[in-house]
């Protein structure tokens, strides 16, 4: 399978092993086991029977792709495991064998599957990005008050600080954390309805058995089953899109950072990281173009996800079946995303002398709108706006810095003094209030508020 060459490119072997399809086995078995504890509990069937069941619950005497071959006739693996676990339960106890998978549909088994490969699976990734948030809150700390250009359209605009730029990414990043903690801790619920929602087959108790079902396998019993109503799946699509939204923007901005001719980052070395097949001095950031691409189909993957709201009466014909491998895939590929800008950001370099170097390439032209503002308390708006325009204008023409070409302008020297004039082309002037900025993020971070 191509998936064998490409995904250990993208996904550390954890991510995919936590949405394998032994995962998925092994989370399907967990809850046909919690069903049978739960009608235990409820006197629906001997505790015995459901003992005996539980310890027949067995991943390893399954291989995933003869699984997935037998379920082809039925559309889900979900058959052919109960029949496997049956017979399993036979060799033990005739009698328990006829309460496997008792009251259950095929969906019951693979909604609540998916719901516990996905509490393991961001149980993951919540990591990584508690390592971002922290690797991020450092660099903030670290280079708060570190002068660099601001950018807006790529086009350089206004002095900022690198710490003002990595406190944007800790926010960011402390949010989508946040809102991977409510789906986790609050959105995955057992899924027990019976073939139309009803749970006609458990009888009076049918109730009492999701009560208890959810309970055992500690996730959310829901008010009604979800058969159809898909909104669970879909807002795990969309706090997923969300990491993949912000770790895209973070591997870009390092993307860009990284090039050459800007060249005020770069990504830790590790052996043989970056290189390229034909150019030996590359140092390529493939860390933050992998996290990039990951990102880039997670926001596909999301998509799937949320079209498959739509589905027909109390079960869907097809919408249901699409979301088992665009939700393990964006799970695994929001892990690998998270994974590699948590290396990125515990080990970027930071080149601050570049950082000034670049911020000064446009001799000064960047500090035209302080000085303005500083000209215009001594000539009106007006008059401070058209000469700094023009002094602009002539220093992109001359190549000369803007110092130079105001300097040279006797309206602004009857009103500046030279100091007036360098202090209002000091960078470090102009940073308003980008240090609260980064004090305010911190202050986030370190009590834990957003969390």
């Amino acid at each position: 399978m191509a998936e064998e060459l490409f995904r250990p490119i993208f996904v550390p072997e954890r991510f995919s092993e936590a949405v394998s399809g032994r995962a998925w086995i092994g989370a399907m078995l967990e809850a046909e086991g919690a069903l049978v504890v739960a009608q235990a509990r409820a006197g629906l069937i001997p505790r015995q029977a459901a003992e005996t069941i539980v310890s027949c619950c067995d991943a390893d005497r399954f291989v995933p792709v003869e699984l997935g071959r037998k379920g082809h006739a039925q559309g889900n693996p979900v058959p052919p495991l109960v029949d496997s676990l049956t017979r399993a339960v036979s060799r033990v106890s005739k009698d328990a064998a006829g309460h496997v998978h008792k009251g259950a549909t095929s969906q019951d088994i693979m909604d609540t599957a998916a719901m516990l490969v996905c509490r393991n699976a961001l149980g993951l990734i919540l990591a990584e990005i508690d390592g971002i948030s922290a690797a991020c809150a450092g660099l903030a700390d670290t280079y708060r008050d570190t002068i660099m250009p601001g950018r807006t359209l790529l086009q350089q605009a206004l002095p900022t600080t690198f710490g003002k730029k990595a406190a944007g990414w800790l926010v960011s990043v402390l949010e989508v954390g946040r809102r991977l903690r409510e789906v986790r801790q609050s959105g995955l619920a057992v899924q027990l309805g019976g073939a139309a929602g009803t749970l006609a087959s458990l009888g009076p108790a049918g109730t009492q058995v999701l009560g208890e079902f959810a309970r055992e396998l500690g996730l959310v019993e829901p008010v009604v089953p979800w058969h159809t109503d898909r909104v669970r799946i879909s807002d795990l699509g969309g706090a997923l899109s969300l990491v993949a939204g912000v770790l895209g923007k973070i591997s870009q901005d390092i993307i860009l950072m990284a090039q050459t001719e800007v060249g005020e980052v770069a990504e830790p070395v590790g052996e043989g990281r970056g290189g390229s097949s034909t150019l030996p001095h590359k140092r390529n950031p493939i860390l933050s173009v992998t996290a990039a691409a990951n990102a880039r189909r997670v926001l596909d993957l999301s998509h799937t996800l949320q079209v498959a709201m739509v589905g027909e009466h109390e079960r869907a014909t097809g919408a249901w079946h699409s979301e088992w491998e665009a939700l393990s895939d964006a799970l695994a590929l929001a892990g690998g995303a998270s994974a590699a800008v948590r290396e990125v950001t515990e080990g970027l370099e930071i080149y601050p002398e570049k950082m000034l170097e670049n911020l000064n390439a446009t001799g000064g032209l960047l500090l035209a709108e302080n000085f303005t503002t500083v000209a215009a308390e001594h000539l009106g708006r007006l008059e401070a706006h058209g000469l700094v325009e023009e002094a602009s204008h002539r220093a992109l023409e001359s190549g000369r810095p803007l110092r130079e070409e105001l300097l040279s302008e006797p309206r602004l020297g009857e009103v500046l003094s030279e100091r007036e004039i360098d202090a209002a082309l000091d960078p470090a002037h102009y940073l308003g209030s980008a240090g609260e900025f980064v004090d305010r993020a911190l202050k986030l971070y370190r009590e834990g508020e957003i969390k």
